[in-house]
Protein backbone atom coordinates (compact mmCIF):
# COMPACT_ATOMS: atom_id res chain seq x y z
CA UNK A 1 0.00 0.00 0.00
CA UNK A 2 1.17 3.54 -0.70
CA UNK A 3 1.39 6.32 1.86
CA UNK A 4 -2.04 7.74 2.76
CA UNK A 5 -0.35 10.87 4.05
CA UNK A 6 -0.77 12.61 0.67
CA UNK A 7 -4.36 11.93 -0.36
CA UNK A 8 -5.63 12.87 -3.79
CA UNK A 9 -8.20 15.41 -2.63
CA UNK A 10 -11.01 16.60 -4.87
CA UNK A 11 -10.19 19.75 -6.82
CA UNK A 12 -13.38 19.84 -8.86
CA UNK A 13 -14.49 23.26 -7.62
CA UNK A 14 -11.07 24.79 -8.22
CA UNK A 15 -11.19 23.49 -11.78
CA UNK A 16 -14.64 24.90 -12.43
CA UNK A 17 -16.37 21.52 -12.18
CA UNK A 18 -19.73 21.75 -10.37
CA UNK A 19 -19.57 20.06 -6.95
CA UNK A 20 -21.51 17.00 -5.90
CA UNK A 21 -22.67 17.02 -2.27
CA UNK A 22 -24.85 14.66 -0.31
CA UNK A 23 -27.32 14.72 2.54
CA UNK A 24 -27.52 11.24 4.04
CA UNK A 25 -29.71 10.98 7.15
CA UNK A 26 -30.72 7.80 8.92
CA UNK A 27 -34.49 7.23 9.18
CA UNK A 28 -34.59 6.99 12.97
CA UNK A 29 -37.00 9.17 14.93
CA UNK A 30 -38.12 12.67 14.07
CA UNK A 31 -35.89 15.03 12.05
CA UNK A 32 -34.08 17.58 14.23
CA UNK A 33 -32.85 21.09 13.57
CA UNK A 34 -29.15 20.12 13.60
CA UNK A 35 -29.86 17.70 10.78
CA UNK A 36 -31.75 20.42 8.90
CA UNK A 37 -28.82 22.84 9.33
CA UNK A 38 -26.53 20.25 7.73
CA UNK A 39 -28.96 19.72 4.84
CA UNK A 40 -29.29 23.49 4.37
CA UNK A 41 -25.54 24.14 4.17
CA UNK A 42 -25.05 21.29 1.68
CA UNK A 43 -28.00 22.47 -0.39
CA UNK A 44 -26.89 26.12 -0.40
CA UNK A 45 -23.33 25.08 -1.34
CA UNK A 46 -24.61 23.00 -4.26
CA UNK A 47 -27.03 25.65 -5.49
CA UNK A 48 -24.50 28.49 -5.16
CA UNK A 49 -21.96 26.58 -7.24
CA UNK A 50 -24.37 25.07 -9.78
CA UNK A 51 -23.73 21.61 -8.36
CA UNK A 52 -25.71 18.47 -7.57
CA UNK A 53 -27.52 17.67 -4.34
CA UNK A 54 -27.67 13.92 -3.67
CA UNK A 55 -30.24 12.74 -1.12
CA UNK A 56 -29.19 9.35 0.24
CA UNK A 57 -30.85 7.32 3.00
CA UNK A 58 -28.55 5.45 5.42
CA UNK A 59 -30.94 2.70 6.51
CA UNK A 60 -28.69 -0.23 7.34
CA UNK A 61 -29.70 -0.34 11.02
CA UNK A 62 -32.80 -2.54 10.78
CA UNK A 63 -33.41 -2.38 14.53
CA UNK A 64 -33.77 1.42 14.60
CA UNK A 65 -34.77 2.44 11.07
CA UNK A 66 -38.43 2.78 10.18
CA UNK A 67 -40.47 3.51 7.07
CA UNK A 68 -42.39 6.12 9.03
CA UNK A 69 -39.20 8.05 9.75
CA UNK A 70 -38.14 7.68 6.12
CA UNK A 71 -41.41 9.25 4.95
CA UNK A 72 -41.02 12.01 7.55
CA UNK A 73 -37.60 12.84 6.13
CA UNK A 74 -39.01 13.13 2.62
CA UNK A 75 -41.93 15.23 3.82
CA UNK A 76 -39.67 17.51 5.87
CA UNK A 77 -37.30 18.19 2.97
CA UNK A 78 -40.24 18.99 0.72
CA UNK A 79 -41.79 21.29 3.32
CA UNK A 80 -38.49 23.13 3.73
CA UNK A 81 -38.06 23.41 -0.04
CA UNK A 82 -34.60 21.79 0.02
CA UNK A 83 -34.88 20.06 -3.32
CA UNK A 84 -32.54 17.30 -4.44
CA UNK A 85 -31.28 16.22 -7.86
CA UNK A 86 -30.69 12.54 -7.17
CA UNK A 87 -32.42 10.42 -4.56
CA UNK A 88 -34.73 7.52 -3.76
CA UNK A 89 -37.75 9.48 -5.00
CA UNK A 90 -38.31 12.70 -6.90
CA UNK A 91 -38.44 15.91 -4.86
CA UNK A 92 -41.78 16.98 -6.33
CA UNK A 93 -43.44 13.56 -6.24
CA UNK A 94 -44.51 11.12 -3.56
CA UNK A 95 -45.00 8.35 -6.11
CA UNK A 96 -41.69 6.68 -5.41
CA UNK A 97 -40.27 7.62 -8.79
CA UNK A 98 -36.82 9.13 -8.62
CA UNK A 99 -33.30 7.79 -8.86
CA UNK A 100 -30.28 8.96 -10.78
CA UNK A 101 -27.10 7.57 -12.33
CA UNK A 102 -25.95 6.02 -9.04
CA UNK A 103 -29.18 4.39 -7.88
CA UNK A 104 -30.29 2.88 -5.60
CA UNK A 105 -30.08 5.69 -3.03
CA UNK A 106 -31.13 3.63 0.01
CA UNK A 107 -28.26 1.75 1.60
CA UNK A 108 -30.49 -1.19 2.49
CA UNK A 109 -30.70 -1.84 -1.26
CA UNK A 110 -26.91 -1.73 -1.80
CA UNK A 111 -25.73 -4.60 0.41
CA UNK A 112 -24.20 -6.58 -2.47
CA UNK A 113 -22.07 -3.56 -3.32
CA UNK A 114 -20.63 -3.35 0.20
CA UNK A 115 -19.98 -7.08 0.31
CA UNK A 116 -18.06 -6.90 -2.97
CA UNK A 117 -15.96 -3.91 -1.83
CA UNK A 118 -15.14 -5.60 1.49
CA UNK A 119 -13.91 -8.70 -0.34
CA UNK A 120 -11.69 -6.56 -2.57
CA UNK A 121 -10.26 -4.77 0.46
CA UNK A 122 -9.48 -8.12 2.06
CA UNK A 123 -7.91 -9.51 -1.09
CA UNK A 124 -5.75 -6.39 -1.50
CA UNK A 125 -4.46 -6.54 2.06
CA UNK A 126 -6.24 -3.35 3.12
CA UNK A 127 -8.46 -5.21 5.57
CA UNK A 128 -8.22 -8.34 7.69
CA UNK A 129 -10.26 -10.65 9.89
CA UNK A 130 -10.15 -9.94 13.61
CA UNK A 131 -11.02 -12.83 15.97
CA UNK A 132 -10.62 -10.96 19.26
CA UNK A 133 -13.51 -11.53 21.64
CA UNK A 134 -15.26 -8.67 23.41
CA UNK A 135 -13.77 -9.82 26.73
CA UNK A 136 -10.23 -9.96 25.33
CA UNK A 137 -10.61 -6.47 23.88
CA UNK A 138 -11.86 -5.05 27.17
CA UNK A 139 -9.03 -6.62 29.20
CA UNK A 140 -6.42 -5.17 26.85
CA UNK A 141 -8.09 -1.75 26.81
CA UNK A 142 -8.12 -1.65 30.61
CA UNK A 143 -4.44 -2.57 30.69
CA UNK A 144 -3.60 0.16 28.15
CA UNK A 145 -5.50 2.76 30.16
CA UNK A 146 -3.75 1.70 33.34
CA UNK A 147 -0.40 2.13 31.61
CA UNK A 148 -1.39 5.54 30.25
CA UNK A 149 -1.38 4.32 26.65
CA UNK A 150 -3.99 4.76 23.87
CA UNK A 151 -6.84 2.33 24.44
CA UNK A 152 -7.85 1.78 20.80
CA UNK A 153 -7.46 -1.54 19.01
CA UNK A 154 -3.90 -2.80 19.47
CA UNK A 155 -3.52 -4.71 16.19
CA UNK A 156 -3.40 -8.20 17.70
CA UNK A 157 -4.94 -9.82 14.62
CA UNK A 158 -3.19 -7.63 12.04
CA UNK A 159 -0.70 -10.26 10.89
CA UNK A 160 -2.13 -13.62 11.87
CA UNK A 161 -0.66 -16.67 10.19
CA UNK A 162 -2.91 -18.90 8.09
CA UNK A 163 -2.55 -21.64 10.74
CA UNK A 164 -3.68 -19.31 13.53
CA UNK A 165 -6.67 -18.18 11.48
CA UNK A 166 -7.71 -21.79 10.85
CA UNK A 167 -7.28 -22.62 14.53
CA UNK A 168 -9.50 -19.68 15.56
CA UNK A 169 -12.16 -20.77 13.09
CA UNK A 170 -11.97 -24.34 14.37
CA UNK A 171 -12.58 -22.99 17.88
CA UNK A 172 -15.78 -21.43 16.59
CA UNK A 173 -14.58 -17.86 16.99
CA UNK A 174 -16.46 -15.26 15.00
CA UNK A 175 -14.50 -12.62 13.12
CA UNK A 176 -15.20 -9.03 12.24
CA UNK A 177 -13.36 -7.32 9.38
CA UNK A 178 -11.05 -4.44 10.30
CA UNK A 179 -9.51 -1.85 8.01
CA UNK A 180 -5.72 -1.64 8.25
CA UNK A 181 -4.77 1.96 9.04
CA UNK A 182 -1.42 3.33 7.80
CA UNK A 183 1.37 3.88 10.29
CA UNK A 184 1.95 7.52 9.22
CA UNK A 185 0.12 10.66 10.32
CA UNK A 186 -2.82 11.74 8.15
CA UNK A 187 -3.08 15.42 7.29
CA UNK A 188 -5.88 17.13 5.41
CA UNK A 189 -7.28 20.64 5.03
CA UNK A 190 -10.74 21.04 6.47
CA UNK A 191 -12.84 23.62 4.61
CA UNK A 192 -14.00 25.09 7.94
CA UNK A 193 -11.09 24.40 10.33
CA UNK A 194 -7.98 24.55 8.17
CA UNK A 195 -5.15 22.01 8.21
CA UNK A 196 -5.56 19.11 10.65
CA UNK A 197 -3.20 16.23 11.44
CA UNK A 198 -4.09 12.93 13.14
CA UNK A 199 -1.32 10.74 14.50
CA UNK A 200 -1.56 6.96 14.01
CA UNK A 201 -1.75 6.27 17.75
CA UNK A 202 -5.06 8.09 17.82
CA UNK A 203 -6.55 6.39 14.76
CA UNK A 204 -6.30 2.60 15.23
CA UNK A 205 -7.59 -0.10 12.90
CA UNK A 206 -11.38 -0.08 12.89
CA UNK A 207 -14.21 -2.44 12.08
CA UNK A 208 -15.99 -2.27 8.72
CA UNK A 209 -17.96 -5.57 8.76
CA UNK A 210 -19.75 -7.08 11.75
CA UNK A 211 -19.32 -10.73 12.70
CA UNK A 212 -22.76 -11.45 11.15
CA UNK A 213 -21.60 -10.03 7.83
CA UNK A 214 -23.48 -6.74 8.12
CA UNK A 215 -21.53 -3.69 6.90
CA UNK A 216 -20.85 -0.84 9.30
CA UNK A 217 -21.27 2.91 8.73
CA UNK A 218 -17.49 3.19 8.59
CA UNK A 219 -17.56 1.25 5.32
CA UNK A 220 -20.87 2.07 3.66
CA UNK A 221 -20.69 5.85 4.03
CA UNK A 222 -17.34 6.40 2.25
CA UNK A 223 -18.04 3.64 -0.28
CA UNK A 224 -21.27 5.34 -1.30
CA UNK A 225 -19.55 8.72 -1.42
CA UNK A 226 -16.87 7.22 -3.67
CA UNK A 227 -19.28 5.44 -6.03
CA UNK A 228 -21.61 8.45 -6.19
CA UNK A 229 -18.59 10.68 -6.97
CA UNK A 230 -19.21 13.06 -4.07
CA UNK A 231 -16.69 15.92 -4.22
CA UNK A 232 -17.47 17.75 -0.95
CA UNK A 233 -18.62 16.36 2.39
CA UNK A 234 -20.16 18.96 4.71
CA UNK A 235 -21.18 17.34 7.99
CA UNK A 236 -21.28 17.82 11.74
CA UNK A 237 -18.24 18.33 13.93
CA UNK A 238 -19.10 15.13 15.83
CA UNK A 239 -17.91 13.14 12.79
CA UNK A 240 -14.53 14.83 12.57
CA UNK A 241 -12.70 12.01 14.37
CA UNK A 242 -13.81 9.53 11.70
CA UNK A 243 -12.39 11.60 8.84
CA UNK A 244 -8.78 10.27 8.92
CA UNK A 245 -10.15 6.73 8.85
CA UNK A 246 -12.26 7.58 5.82
CA UNK A 247 -9.38 9.29 4.04
CA UNK A 248 -7.26 6.15 4.47
CA UNK A 249 -10.14 4.04 3.16
CA UNK A 250 -10.58 6.38 0.17
CA UNK A 251 -6.88 5.96 -0.62
CA UNK A 252 -7.36 2.19 -0.70
CA UNK A 253 -10.48 2.51 -2.86
CA UNK A 254 -8.56 4.69 -5.32
CA UNK A 255 -5.78 2.10 -5.54
CA UNK A 256 -8.39 -0.59 -6.15
CA UNK A 257 -9.97 1.45 -8.93
CA UNK A 258 -13.24 1.91 -7.00
CA UNK A 259 -12.91 5.63 -6.20
CA UNK A 260 -11.63 8.47 -8.34
CA UNK A 261 -10.69 10.98 -5.66
CA UNK A 262 -11.09 11.89 -2.01
CA UNK A 263 -13.76 14.50 -1.34
CA UNK A 264 -12.95 17.69 0.50
CA UNK A 265 -14.31 17.75 4.04
CA UNK A 266 -15.87 20.59 5.97
CA UNK A 267 -17.02 19.97 9.55
CA UNK A 268 -19.82 22.24 10.71
CA UNK A 269 -19.84 23.60 14.29
CA UNK A 270 -21.88 22.05 17.07
CA UNK A 271 -25.32 23.47 17.74
CA UNK A 272 -25.52 24.09 21.48
CA UNK A 273 -28.63 24.10 23.66
CA UNK A 274 -29.28 25.15 27.24
CA UNK A 275 -26.32 25.12 29.60
CA UNK A 276 -23.87 25.16 26.69
CA UNK A 277 -24.51 21.49 26.04
CA UNK A 278 -24.75 20.06 22.56
CA UNK A 279 -28.34 20.18 21.34
CA UNK A 280 -29.56 16.59 21.35
CA UNK A 281 -32.53 14.85 19.81
CA UNK A 282 -34.11 14.72 23.27
CA UNK A 283 -34.17 18.51 23.66
CA UNK A 284 -37.68 19.84 22.90
CA UNK A 285 -36.39 22.69 20.75
CA UNK A 286 -34.47 20.21 18.57
CA UNK A 287 -37.54 18.66 16.93
CA UNK A 288 -38.38 19.96 13.47
CA UNK A 289 -41.97 18.83 14.00
CA UNK A 290 -42.30 21.36 16.83
CA UNK A 291 -41.67 24.22 14.43
CA UNK A 292 -44.06 22.89 11.82
CA UNK A 293 -46.81 22.41 14.40
CA UNK A 294 -46.32 25.91 15.81
CA UNK A 295 -46.54 27.42 12.35
CA UNK A 296 -43.03 28.56 11.54
CA UNK A 297 -42.52 29.49 7.90
CA UNK A 298 -39.91 27.31 6.19
CA UNK A 299 -38.09 30.44 5.04
CA UNK A 300 -38.08 31.87 8.56
CA UNK A 301 -36.71 28.69 10.12
CA UNK A 302 -34.07 28.25 7.41
CA UNK A 303 -33.02 31.88 7.78
CA UNK A 304 -32.37 31.32 11.49
CA UNK A 305 -30.66 27.95 11.06
CA UNK A 306 -28.30 29.46 8.50
CA UNK A 307 -27.06 31.81 11.25
CA UNK A 308 -25.87 28.83 13.31
CA UNK A 309 -22.32 29.02 12.06
CA UNK A 310 -22.64 31.42 9.11
CA UNK A 311 -23.73 34.98 8.41
CA UNK A 312 -24.55 36.96 5.30
CA UNK A 313 -23.15 40.15 6.87
CA UNK A 314 -22.11 41.32 10.33
CA UNK A 315 -25.10 43.62 10.79
CA UNK A 316 -27.78 41.63 8.99
CA UNK A 317 -29.87 38.73 10.27
CA UNK A 318 -32.94 38.81 8.01
CA UNK A 319 -32.63 37.60 4.42
CA UNK A 320 -34.34 35.34 1.91
CA UNK A 321 -33.22 31.84 1.03
CA UNK A 322 -32.36 33.13 -2.45
CA UNK A 323 -30.07 35.75 -0.92
CA UNK A 324 -28.41 33.06 1.19
CA UNK A 325 -27.71 30.90 -1.87
CA UNK A 326 -26.23 33.87 -3.72
CA UNK A 327 -23.87 34.66 -0.82
CA UNK A 328 -23.03 31.24 0.64
CA UNK A 329 -19.40 30.15 0.81
CA UNK A 330 -18.47 27.26 3.09
CA UNK A 331 -15.16 28.99 3.84
CA UNK A 332 -17.18 31.64 5.70
CA UNK A 333 -18.56 29.09 8.16
CA UNK A 334 -17.36 29.72 11.71
CA UNK A 335 -15.77 26.75 13.45
CA UNK A 336 -16.95 27.86 16.91
CA UNK A 337 -20.06 26.23 18.42
CA UNK A 338 -23.33 28.03 17.71
CA UNK A 339 -25.96 28.45 20.42
CA UNK A 340 -29.59 27.80 19.53
CA UNK A 341 -31.72 30.74 20.70
CA UNK A 342 -35.45 30.03 20.42
CA UNK A 343 -36.40 33.67 21.03
CA UNK A 344 -34.23 34.83 18.16
CA UNK A 345 -35.62 32.06 15.98
CA UNK A 346 -39.15 33.29 16.74
CA UNK A 347 -38.17 36.89 16.05
CA UNK A 348 -36.75 36.03 12.65
CA UNK A 349 -39.83 34.00 11.78
CA UNK A 350 -42.04 36.94 12.76
CA UNK A 351 -40.07 39.18 10.41
CA UNK A 352 -40.64 36.74 7.56
CA UNK A 353 -44.37 36.73 8.33
CA UNK A 354 -44.36 40.52 7.95
CA UNK A 355 -42.64 40.18 4.58
CA UNK A 356 -45.53 38.16 3.12
CA UNK A 357 -48.19 39.87 1.07
CA UNK A 358 -51.57 39.94 2.83
CA UNK A 359 -52.86 37.30 0.41
CA UNK A 360 -49.85 35.09 1.15
CA UNK A 361 -50.39 35.56 4.87
CA UNK A 362 -54.07 34.63 4.59
CA UNK A 363 -53.17 31.49 2.62
CA UNK A 364 -50.48 30.53 5.15
CA UNK A 365 -53.02 30.84 7.99
CA UNK A 366 -55.51 28.45 6.38
CA UNK A 367 -54.54 25.28 8.33
CA UNK A 368 -54.86 27.12 11.65
CA UNK A 369 -58.37 28.37 10.89
CA UNK A 370 -59.76 24.84 11.03
CA UNK A 371 -59.92 22.01 13.55
CA UNK A 372 -58.01 20.91 15.54
CA UNK A 373 -56.43 24.37 15.90
CA UNK A 374 -59.55 26.52 15.73
CA UNK A 375 -61.81 26.56 18.82
CA UNK A 376 -64.91 27.81 17.01
CA UNK A 377 -67.62 25.97 15.09
CA UNK A 378 -66.81 25.66 11.37
CA UNK A 379 -70.10 27.30 10.44
CA UNK A 380 -69.21 30.33 12.59
CA UNK A 381 -66.16 31.19 10.54
CA UNK A 382 -66.64 34.38 8.51
CA UNK A 383 -64.04 34.62 5.76
CA UNK A 384 -64.77 38.25 5.01
CA UNK A 385 -64.20 39.14 8.65
CA UNK A 386 -60.94 37.21 8.72
CA UNK A 387 -59.66 38.85 5.54
CA UNK A 388 -60.50 42.24 7.07
CA UNK A 389 -58.63 41.49 10.31
CA UNK A 390 -55.68 39.69 8.65
CA UNK A 391 -53.53 42.80 7.92
CA UNK A 392 -53.73 43.75 11.60
CA UNK A 393 -52.97 40.19 12.76
CA UNK A 394 -49.99 39.94 10.42
CA UNK A 395 -48.16 42.66 12.33
CA UNK A 396 -48.74 40.93 15.69
CA UNK A 397 -48.23 37.16 15.34
CA UNK A 398 -44.88 35.44 15.82
CA UNK A 399 -45.88 32.05 14.44
CA UNK A 400 -48.95 31.05 12.45
CA UNK A 401 -50.51 29.12 15.33
CA UNK A 402 -50.85 32.48 17.15
CA UNK A 403 -53.60 33.43 14.73
CA UNK A 404 -56.41 31.50 16.43
CA UNK A 405 -56.09 33.24 19.80
CA UNK A 406 -55.88 36.61 18.05
CA UNK A 407 -59.04 36.29 15.96
CA UNK A 408 -61.25 33.79 17.83
CA UNK A 409 -63.38 36.61 19.33
CA UNK A 410 -64.77 37.17 15.84
CA UNK A 411 -66.11 33.64 15.47
CA UNK A 412 -67.04 32.51 18.99
CA UNK A 413 -70.53 32.96 20.41
CA UNK A 414 -68.91 34.41 23.52
CA UNK A 415 -65.37 35.67 24.10
CA UNK A 416 -62.83 33.33 25.69
CA UNK A 417 -63.16 33.29 29.47
CA UNK A 418 -59.81 34.36 30.88
CA UNK A 419 -60.11 34.94 34.61
CA UNK A 420 -56.71 36.61 34.88
CA UNK A 421 -57.53 39.07 32.10
CA UNK A 422 -60.94 39.76 33.59
CA UNK A 423 -59.54 40.42 37.07
CA UNK A 424 -56.81 42.69 35.71
CA UNK A 425 -59.12 44.81 33.53
CA UNK A 426 -62.12 45.04 35.86
CA UNK A 427 -60.34 46.50 38.90
CA UNK A 428 -61.96 49.49 40.64
CA UNK A 429 -65.40 50.44 39.41
CA UNK A 430 -65.73 49.32 35.78
CA UNK A 431 -69.56 49.41 35.65
CA UNK A 432 -69.93 53.19 35.27
CA UNK A 433 -67.19 53.30 32.64
CA UNK A 434 -68.63 50.40 30.62
CA UNK A 435 -72.12 51.90 30.85
CA UNK A 436 -70.87 55.22 29.49
CA UNK A 437 -68.70 53.56 26.84
CA UNK A 438 -71.66 51.50 25.66
CA UNK A 439 -73.84 54.57 25.25
CA UNK A 440 -71.19 56.46 23.32
CA UNK A 441 -70.38 53.45 21.12
CA UNK A 442 -74.04 53.00 20.31
CA UNK A 443 -74.15 56.58 19.04
CA UNK A 444 -70.80 56.35 17.18
CA UNK A 445 -70.11 56.01 13.44
CA UNK A 446 -69.36 52.29 12.95
CA UNK A 447 -67.76 52.77 9.57
CA UNK A 448 -64.73 54.44 11.18
CA UNK A 449 -62.41 52.91 13.83
CA UNK A 450 -61.36 56.48 14.66
CA UNK A 451 -64.96 57.28 15.63
CA UNK A 452 -65.03 54.23 17.93
CA UNK A 453 -61.77 55.33 19.51
CA UNK A 454 -63.18 58.80 20.14
CA UNK A 455 -66.25 57.25 21.79
CA UNK A 456 -64.17 55.23 24.27
CA UNK A 457 -61.80 58.15 24.83
CA UNK A 458 -64.77 60.41 25.68
CA UNK A 459 -66.13 57.81 28.10
CA UNK A 460 -62.77 57.63 29.81
CA UNK A 461 -62.54 61.40 30.12
CA UNK A 462 -65.94 61.52 31.83
CA UNK A 463 -64.56 59.17 34.49
CA UNK A 464 -61.09 60.74 34.76
CA UNK A 465 -59.32 57.96 32.81
CA UNK A 466 -56.86 58.08 29.96
CA UNK A 467 -57.48 55.97 26.86
CA UNK A 468 -55.34 53.04 28.00
CA UNK A 469 -57.28 52.63 31.26
CA UNK A 470 -60.61 53.28 29.56
CA UNK A 471 -60.22 50.74 26.77
CA UNK A 472 -59.03 47.81 28.94
CA UNK A 473 -62.50 46.86 30.29
CA UNK A 474 -63.99 47.27 26.81
CA UNK A 475 -61.32 45.03 25.27
CA UNK A 476 -61.80 42.25 27.83
CA UNK A 477 -65.59 42.47 27.61
CA UNK A 478 -65.48 42.10 23.82
CA UNK A 479 -62.41 39.87 23.14
CA UNK A 480 -61.86 38.14 26.52
CA UNK A 481 -58.20 39.17 26.69
CA UNK A 482 -56.18 42.17 27.83
CA UNK A 483 -53.78 41.92 24.88
CA UNK A 484 -54.73 41.50 21.24
CA UNK A 485 -55.17 43.14 17.87
CA UNK A 486 -55.88 46.87 17.51
CA UNK A 487 -59.09 47.33 19.52
CA UNK A 488 -61.06 49.77 17.43
CA UNK A 489 -60.39 48.06 14.11
CA UNK A 490 -61.44 44.82 15.85
CA UNK A 491 -64.70 46.39 17.07
CA UNK A 492 -65.49 47.69 13.59
CA UNK A 493 -65.01 44.22 12.08
CA UNK A 494 -66.94 42.47 14.86
CA UNK A 495 -69.81 44.89 14.31
CA UNK A 496 -72.02 47.09 16.43
CA UNK A 497 -74.59 44.45 17.41
CA UNK A 498 -72.13 41.87 18.72
CA UNK A 499 -69.95 44.50 20.42
CA UNK A 500 -72.84 46.03 22.38
CA UNK A 501 -74.21 42.58 23.27
CA UNK A 502 -70.85 41.59 24.77
CA UNK A 503 -70.62 44.80 26.78
CA UNK A 504 -74.15 44.08 28.06
CA UNK A 505 -73.09 40.57 29.07
CA UNK A 506 -70.08 41.97 30.92
CA UNK A 507 -72.24 44.49 32.75
CA UNK A 508 -74.67 41.72 33.74
CA UNK A 509 -71.79 39.67 35.11
CA UNK A 510 -70.40 42.63 37.04
CA UNK A 511 -73.75 43.55 38.59
CA UNK A 512 -74.95 40.01 39.32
Amino acid sequence: MTNANSPKLSTSLDQGVPPRVRFCPSPTGNPHVGLVRTALFNWAFARHNGGTMVFRIEDTDAARDSEESYNQLLDSMRWLGLDWDEGPTAFDSASGAGGGPHAPYRQSQRMDIYKDVAQKLMAGGYAYECFCTALELEVRRDAARAAGKPSGYDGTCRNLSADRIERYKAEGREAIVRFRMPDEPITFTDLVRGELTFNPDNVPDYGIIRANGAPLYTLVNPVDDALMEITHVLRGEDLLSSTPRQIALYKALIELGIAKEIPQFGHLPYVMGEGNKKLSKRDPEASLNLYRERGFLPQGLLNYLSLLGWSIAEDRDIFSIEEMVAAFDVKDVNANPARFDLKKCEHINAEHLRMLSVDEFIAACEPWLKAPYANWKPESFDRAAFEAIAPHAQTRVTVLSDITANVDFLFLDEPVEDEASWAKAMKGEPVPLLTTARAKLEAADWTSPESLKEAVLAAGEEHGLKLGKAQAPVRVAVTGRTVGLPLFESLEILGKEKTLARIDAALAKLTA
